[in-house]
C-alpha cells in the first residue's frame, strides 16, 4: 500500500476498482457507533484465543436477622410497667401510655379497644362519658370499677382511633398474656377490636353467645376448667352513646355474664 488513501485493487471480475480505505473504515466506525460499541480496545491487552473465565455469581447481600419479640414479663406488676416501655408497638405513638387498673386477682376483667380521646388528659381510661356509662353497667350486674380489672388492647390511642392491621397480631398476644397474668373468672370484651383481638371474631359473631377462654394457652374453646375465663363481647360504650338503641342487646350481653358469676359462684 502506497501512501496515498487509496489502492488498487483487482476483482475478480478482471476490472480495476480504486477502493478508499478511510471512507470504508469511518463508515465501520459509524456502522458500530450506532449499535452501541463505544469503546475500540481494552484498558489491559487481552487474549482473545484464551478460554472464558466462569461466570461467578455475586455474593449475596447479608440478610439482616429479624429481631424476635422479647419475652413478656411473667408477674402482673412487671408486665404493667413493661407495657408503657419501648418494646410495644405503640412505643412510637403519639400520645400518653395508660396502664391497666384495678386489683390483680380481680374475678372480672373489662377489656377495650383502646384509650379515649380525652383519655389522655384525664390519665386514666373511661374517664368520660363512656366512664359514666361503663360504671352505670357494671352496677347493673352488680359490680363496681374498684373491683374489675380494666385495660385496653391498645395502650396509646391510635390514629383516629383505629388499630392499625399491622399490630394487629402484636397486640392481642400482649393482651392475651395480659389475661394469662390476671387470671380472671370472667371476661367481659367491650368493642370489635377488643374481640378481634381475643375471640379471632368479629363482634356481631361474637355476640349472643358464652365463650371460653384457656388463660394459660390463650385458646379458645375447652380445657382444663381451673384454666378457663368465661367471655362474652358486647358493645362499646362510647358505641351505646350513639345508638342509644343498642343497649337492651348489651343488656342481655350483661346478663349473660351474671348469669356465668351466679353459675360459678354456685359450683364453688
Amino acid at each position: 500500500m502506497t501512501a496515498t488513501s487509496t489502492v488498487q485493487h483487482r476483482l475478480p471480475c478482471g476490472a480495476d476498482q480504486t477502493i478508499d480505505w478511510r471512507n470504508a473504515a469511518a463508515s465501520a466506525l459509524d456502522w458500530w457507533h450506532e449499535a452501541g460499541v463505544d469503546t475500540l480496545v481494552d484498558d489491559v491487552p487481552r487474549d482473545w484465543f484464551a478460554a472464558p473465565e466462569p461466570l461467578v455469581a455475586p455474593d449475596a447481600a447479608p440478610v439482616a436477622p429479624v429481631a424476635a419479640p422479647s419475652a413478656m414479663p411473667i408477674s402482673l406488676a412487671e408486665f404493667l410497667n413493661w407495657r408503657s416501655g419501648a418494646e410495644v408497638p405503640e412505643a412510637d405513638w403519639s400520645g400518653v401510655s395508660l396502664a391497666a387498673v384495678g386489683p390483680a386477682d380481680a374475678t372480672v376483667m373489662v377489656l377495650v379497644d383502646c384509650p379515649d380521646r380525652d383519655d389522655g388528659d384525664a390519665g386514666a381510661l373511661l374517664s368520660g362519658a363512656s366512664g359514666r356509662l361503663l360504671d352505670k353497667m357494671l352496677a347493673a350486674i352488680g359490680l363496681t370499677r374498684d373491683e374489675v380489672h380494666l385495660a385496653a388492647v391498645c395502650a396509646k390511642r391510635p390514629t383516629a382511633g383505629r388499630i392499625q392491621s399491622e399490630v394487629e397480631e402484636r397486640l392481642a398476644e400482649i393482651a392475651k398474656h395480659h389475661i394469662g397474668l390476671v387470671a380472671p373468672k370472667r371476661l367481659l370484651l367491650l368493642g370489635n377490636a377488643a374481640s378481634r383481638a381475643i375471640l379471632g371474631t368479629e363482634l356481631q359473631a361474637a355476640r349472643g353467645r358464652l365463650h371460653g377462654l384457656n388463660h394459660k394457652t390463650a385458646q379458645t374453646g375447652v380445657g382444663d376448667a381451673s384454666h378457663m375465663t368465661s367471655v362474652v363481647a358486647s358493645f362499646h360504650p362510647r358505641f351505646l352513646i350513639e345508638k342509644p338503641a343498642a343497649k337492651a342487646e348489651a343488656w342481655k350481653d350483661l346478663q349473660m355474664l351474671m348469669r356465668e358469676q351466679i353459675s360459678q359462684e354456685g359450683v364453688r
